[in-house]
C-alpha cells in the first residue's frame, strides 16, 4: 500500500505558514466522516504527533496523518494550489471515487 505524499508547493506553503506561527508545527490531514459525499479533509496546525501518527518530513515540512485516515489516504497526495478563485490545500485521492464541488468532500466505494 502507497503511503500519503507531499507535493513541494504544499511542504513550500505549510513551512510558510509554521514559521509565521513562530513555533515548530506541522499540518494534521486527516479525513473525518461527514460532508456532502460522505467524508471531508480536514487540516490544521498540531504541535505534536501523537504515538501512532505517520509523520511525513518533506522539504523542511512535516505532515501528520493518523492510522485510520491513513487507510482512506493511502497513495494520495497533499498539494497546494494558488489559483484565482482562492488559494488552498486539495487532496489528489485516487480512492476517492466521487467528489463534490467544494473540493474538500469526497466518497469511496
Amino acid at each position: 500500500m502507497s503511503q500519503f505524499a507531499v507535493s513541494d508547493r504544499a511542504a513550500a506553503r505549510i513551512a510558510e505558514i509554521v514559521a509565521a506561527e513562530g513555533g515548530p508545527a506541522a499540518l494534521r490531514v486527516a479525513v473525518l466522516a461527514g460532508g456532502c459525499s460522505g467524508f471531508q479533509y480536514s487540516f490544521a496546525l498540531d504541535r505534536e504527533p501523537q504515538p501512532e501518527d505517520l509523520v511525513i518530513e518533506h522539504a523542511g515540512a512535516r505532515v501528520l496523518v493518523d492510522p485510520a485516515s491513513l487507510d482512506l489516504l493511502a497513495g494520495a497526495e497533499l498539494d497546494y494550489r494558488d489559483e484565482l478563485m482562492g488559494s488552498y490545500f486539495a487532496v489528489r485521492n485516487p480512492n476517492a471515487t466521487g467528489a463534490c464541488g467544494c473540493g474538500t468532500s469526497f466518497s469511496v466505494d
